[in-house]
């Protein structure tokens, strides 16, 4: 018999057992990794018609469904694309719904290889790009021309997390014709369900909490019932899919990522009103702070936090950001987050144009990971002290 989850189970029940029934697999409780590329079809005429579920290894597999079907229940989402990297999956929207001449709105605060592909890739395709202050709010109406297609959104901001208005810029956006656009990476559909609050695509980079363990690239975008036909159809086109160990791996990863994500949330907030006592920090950029200038929006809208922040280094220059990096011993230093392991990063703001402070003094990025925080607390506090003798 196979297994059913009751209306209304909770997160962790639902990511537990979304996306598959093992009695479709002879009672397997995870999905088969289905390596494909060619399919074979029964006869001539359905081979004509391509009139079967599968019909090339590009257009989705057992195995690739199941996580699709898994992201689609978390997110209430029409369909969902699977693709090799958050990047593509940023970049998969994106070519789906602009056209040289149209105008594209895209926070300035946005993760930076995006700001990148924008200012590389859709000018140069004709597109014309604008960047708005990510506290616009309803205010991004008079930044809305009769061309604009698309106002991309990130929330909080990466590196320096400001919160935006969704709704208010959902409500603009949508009364001047455009479709919203949403990267949720920091908050997952755990925190906050995108389309509920009238997003047409969120997107999520998958290598960071839904993959959990630093092993792996992937991405994901589901999208309403007006915008996933367009949006399948364009990866479809691109030819653009993920391995199958990849995507295993990914639904593997979200079976834990409720438990995981609490960890991550309980230790950062832990860390950062840790910090905000500590001599030679200025300021914590963490959302669910009660410091923090848009905490009010944040506890709105977000039902949690996870485990990404910035820290203002006090007065710090160039060396003593250095010094307080290189004295971390359980703090990597890279680039990446949402796995098991805490990492720090130095942040430059150099690309943007309108969200770049004014801050008291370096940014620092952390990603608090699954490790004891009197640990984690210690390691910092030799960051610190290493800052302060530089000076």
């Amino acid at each position: 018999m196979a297994k059913r989850i009751p209306d209304g189970a909770g997160i962790n029940t639902r990511l537990a057992h979304g996306g598959n029934d093992p009695h479709d697999y002879h009672g397997f409780v995870n999905p088969p990794v289905v390596h494909a590329s060619t399919v074979l079809f029964p006869d001539a005429a359905t081979l004509a018609s391509r009139a079967q579920k599968y019909t090339y290894g590009t257009h989705g597999t057992p195995t690739t469904d199941a996580l699709a079907q898994a992201i689609d229940e978390l997110e209430g989402s029409a369909g969902t694309i699977i693709v090799p990297s958050g990047l593509m999956a940023v970049v998969v929207p994106l070519l789906a719904f602009l056209s040289a001449g149209d105008h594209l709105l895209l926070v300035d605060s946005v993760y930076f290889p995006t700001r990148k592909f924008a200012d590389a890739m859709l000018k140069r395709m004709g597109v014309d790009v604008e960047y708005y202050d990510p506290r616009a709010g309803a205010g991004i109406a008079s930044l809305l021309k009769p061309n604009t297609r698309v106002v991309f959104t990130e929330s909080p901001g990466s590196n320096t997390f400001e919160v935006q208005d969704i709704p208010a810029i959902v409500a603009a956006a949508h009364a001047g014709g455009a479709i919203v656009m949403m990267d949720n990476t920091w908050a997952t559909p755990l925190y906050f369900r995108a389309l509920d609050f009238g997003v047409d695509i969120t997107i999520h980079a998958a290598t960071k909490y839904p993959a959990g363990h630093a092993d792996v690239l992937l991405g994901t975008a589901s999208a309403n019932a007006a915008c996933w036909e367009q949006l399948r159809a364009t990866v479809n086109a691109l030819g653009c899919c993920a391995g199958p160990d990849d995507v295993y791996q990914v639904l593997r990863g979200l079976r834990t990522m409720g438990v995981r994500l609490e960890r991550h949330q309980e230790s950062a907030l832990a860390i950062a009103r840790w910090l905000e006592r500590q001599d030679g920090v200025a300021r914590v950029l963490h959302p669910a702070l009660e410091s923090h200038p848009d905490h009010a929006l944040w506890k709105r809208d977000f039902s949690g936090s996870s485990g990404l922040f910035s820290v203002v280094l006090a007065g710090a220059g160039h060396k003593a950001s250095h010094a307080f990096l290189d004295a971390l011993g359980i703090f990597g230093l890279g680039h990446s987050w949402g796995g098991y392991e805490s990492l720090a990063a130095l942040v430059s703001l150099n690309d943007r144009t309108i969200a770049k402070g004014p801050f008291e003094g370096p940014l620092v990025r952390l990603q608090i990971g699954l490790e004891n925080v009197e640990d984690l607390k210690g390691d910092l506090l030799r960051g610190l002290e290493a800052a302060r003798r530089v000076g």
